[in-house]
C-alpha cells in the first residue's frame, strides 16, 4: 500500500474527511513504516499537498480540513441552530489559532465541529498549562477557546467566548476577567443581534476598568475571516508548495 492509499484509508475510516492530527495518529494502521523518518510528518503533508495540487485523490475543504475528492462537504449550520453554531464557531477559532501559530485549547473537546470532525481534532493541547494559581486555571479551563504563545513561558494571549444566548454573556465577561492580570485580549463572539446587549453590559461599573480589552466579533465576520483565510491559503498552496 502506498502512502496515498494509506491516507485515503484513514479518511475512509472517518467517513471521508480528516484533520492532520487524525492522519498522524492513524497512518501506521495502513503504512507501518510511516513514522520511521525524523521528518515523517512533513513527508505525509508533502504527499497530501501534492495530490491536492495535482487535483487527484484528495481536496482541501477548510483551512486545515482534508477530504477524499468525491466527498460532499457539509453545509454550514443555520444561524438559528444555537448548539451547532456554538461548536462550529469554536472550531473556526481553533483553526485560526493553529494557522497563526498559537497553541490552542478548548473547553469543549468532544463537541462536533463539522464534516465528521470534533474540536479535539484541532485543539493542539488538551490541558491548560500551569501558568498561574490553581483557582485562576480552574476558571480558565471553562473558556471556550484560548490561544497560548508557543515560545518562552506559556501564557494565554487571546481568548474567545462564544455567546449564543444573552443569558451567558455575563458569565463570558466574568471568566475573561479572571485573566485580567495577564497580557490577554478578550473576544466575545456572538450573533450581531446581541451587539447592543454587549455594549450595555460592558458599560456596567464592574467591567469599566477592563473595557478597552474586550472586542465584539459577530458570527458573520469571523466566518468571513475564516473563509477568506482558507481561500488565500488554498491558492498559495497551489502556487508555492
Amino acid at each position: 500500500m502506498t502512502k496515498v492509499e494509506a491516507i485515503a484509508k484513514v479518511m475512509e475510516d472517518n467517513n471521508g474527511t480528516a484533520s492532520l492530527d487524525i492522519i498522524y495518529q492513524n497512518i501506521t494502521k495502513y503504512y507501518p513504516t510511516a513514522k520511521d523518518s525524523n521528518e515523517w510528518e512533513a513527508g505525509l503533508r508533502g504527499v497530501l499537498y501534492r495530490e491536492i495540487r495535482n487535483n487527484r485523490r484528495f481536496k482541501k475543504i477548510g483551512l486545515s480540513i482534508y477530504a477524499l475528492k468525491e466527498y460532499h462537504e457539509e453545509q454550514k449550520p443555520k444561524a438559528n441552530d444555537a448548539i451547532r453554531m456554538h461548536s462550529y464557531i469554536e472550531g473556526i477559532c481553533l483553526e485560526l489559532g493553529n494557522f497563526n501559530d498559537y497553541l490552542t485549547y478548548t473547553a469543549d473537546p468532544s463537541a462536533t465541529y463539522r464534516d465528521n470532525l470534533h474540536l479535539n481534532n484541532f485543539a493542539t493541547i488538551q490541558e491548560i498549562p500551569q501558568f498561574s494559581y490553581e483557582g485562576i486555571i480552574s476558571e480558565a479551563k471553562r473558556i471556550d477557546v484560548i490561544w497560548f504563545n508557543k515560545t518562552g513561558y506559556t501564557f494565554p494571549k487571546k481568548i474567545f467566548e462564544v455567546v449564543d444566548s444573552i443569558g451567558t454573556l455575563n458569565g463570558a465577561f466574568n471568566r475573561s476577567l479572571q485573566l485580567k492580570n495577564f497580557i490577554t485580549e478578550f473576544y466575545i463572539v456572538a450573533p450581531e443581534k446581541h451587539h447592543d446587549k454587549y455594549l450595555q453590559t460592558i458599560e456596567l461599573e464592574i467591567y469599566q476598568p477592563q473595557k478597552d480589552r474586550f472586542r465584539f466579533v459577530n458570527y458573520d465576520d469571523i466566518v468571513e475571516l475564516y473563509e477568506t483565510t482558507a481561500r488565500k491559503n488554498k491558492i498559495e498552496s497551489k502556487l508555492f508548495l
